[in-house]
């Protein structure tokens, strides 16, 4: 995987990476949001053909019921036969039936003509004059409202036209869509993947620990700089070693006790921000 942090952190003060652990924290979240995305999907997936074999049950169920109706329906006619002819039984069944079928039919079609029409036509023509006004003025056909004339005739024309075009612009992006589609990943390499990023987000967390640590950060501050002490006092010891008497011996006693004043600032600064660090938490 690309960006991964391998072995341990250089030398010296660890604070000086954490923008660089930050991108790689900023840039790994997403694609760990991405698979657990994709890996729910699948499980969706799996779970609607489960829902779906449920249904299919669901149906013969529905076949039994219909053949348990069947059989009352028999029952009944079998029930007439013991007074009158099996297919008198029958016919009186089956008109009974008929009759409830017309009458159920006749009053769905009234219904249906008195609720036609299904929309409200002179409100839409309304509608419609009225934007055909608000787009071209006084230059508007009102003509064209009605669908038997040839103005609204070639404008649905024309509008069949770029649909067909529009259609044909769509197909053709689908195409090249599916062409430059990438294979989806299967749930095995969902369920991999996740685990090797999940591995490396805890290190890269650990390791975000250790940067942000104030009071790791303060040794290693303190080490760099009594080591750049130790460095200045050897170069200035050599330097004043050659001026010979010109130089008097206590400077180079006063520059270390300067130093050292530094040293035990530093010290100081870094003991009250791990205290004001702990009184935070607290």
């Amino acid at each position: 995987m690309s960006g991964r942090h391998t072995g341990r952190p250089s030398q010296g003060p660890a604070i000086r990476s954490l923008p660089k652990t930050l991108k790689l924290v900023a840039r790994l979240a997403p694609r760990q949001l991405n698979d657990e995305i994709a890996l729910a999907k699948v499980e969706l997936k799996r779970k609607a053909t489960q829902v779906g074999i449920a249904g299919a049950f669901f149906g013969v169920a529905l076949v039994f019921l219909a053949l348990l109706v069947i059989a009352l329906v028999v029952a009944a006619i079998l029930g007439l036969a013991t007074i009158m002819p099996g297919w008198l039984a029958a016919l009186v069944v089956a008109a009974f039936f008929l009759l409830i079928v017309a009458i159920a039919a006749l009053i769905g079609i009234a219904k249906f003509k008195k609720a036609m029409p299904l929309v409200p036509e002179d409100t839409i023509r309304g509608i419609k004059h009225d934007l055909g006004i608000a787009k071209e003025g006084s230059e508007f056909d009102e003509s064209i409202l009605d669908p038997n004339s040839p103005a609204a005739k070639a404008a649905k024309a024309e509008k069949e036209a770029a649909a067909e075009k529009a259609k044909a612009e769509k197909a053709a992006k689908e195409a090249a869509k599916e062409a430059d589609a990438v294979k989806a990943p299967t749930e095995a390499e969902l369920r991999s993947r996740l685990k090797r990023r999940r591995q490396h987000l805890t290190g890269v967390r650990d390791e975000l620990g250790e940067q942000l640590d104030v009071k790791k950060q303060g040794q290693a501050l303190l080490e760099s700089a009594n080591g750049k002490f130790q460095e200045s006092k050897e170069f200035a010891a050599a330097k004043f070693a050659d001026l010979g008497d010109s130089v008097p011996e206590s400077l180079t006693e006063r520059l270390a006790a300067r130093w050292k004043d530094l040293a035990a600032f530093a010290t100081a600064a870094v003991v009250f921000v791990v205290a004001l660090r702990k009184l935070l938490k607290k």
